[in-house]
């Protein structure tokens, strides 16, 4: 799927009474926050989170790029509902210590907001 490509049409609203991740931009849902491994993490523009898994996104084109903790396979991941870039999905690790990352995605801190869904009693 082409990353500039208009994916508005295509968030998918749920997770409804779970906390979770949603954009800082269109507040398209990306992720439950039970997913979340780290927040350990850096990302370009700061903090960064590592998660299990995320919706709304879509995966730009691999390539091999210099990070902190040596060269990994990666691809850009870009919201579906505004098409901002929110972080990185691990495809591939060359370090055997840095294995446990792939097939998880980089969410980058102020790209986000924690959305809890508190009940407050009347």
């Amino acid at each position: 799927m082409n990353p500039s490509a208009d994916t508005k049409n295509q968030v998918v609203f749920t997770f409804q009474d779970h906390p979770r991740f949603i954009c800082a931009t269109c507040s398209a849902v990306l992720a439950l926050q039970d997913e979340l491994i780290s927040k350990s993490f850096s990302g370009r523009d700061g903090r960064g989170y590592l998660i299990h898994s995320a919706v709304n996104v879509k995966l730009g084109e691999k390539e091999d790029r210099p990070l902190l903790t040596g060269v990994h396979t990666v691809a850009d991941v870009f919201c579906v509902g505004c098409n901002d870039r929110i972080g990185w999905y691990y495809h591939r690790a060359a370090d055997q210590s840095q294995k446990y990352k792939e097939g998880k995605y980089l969410l980058e801190r102020e790209k986000m907001v924690k959305e809890n869904n508190w009940k407050l009693d009347n």
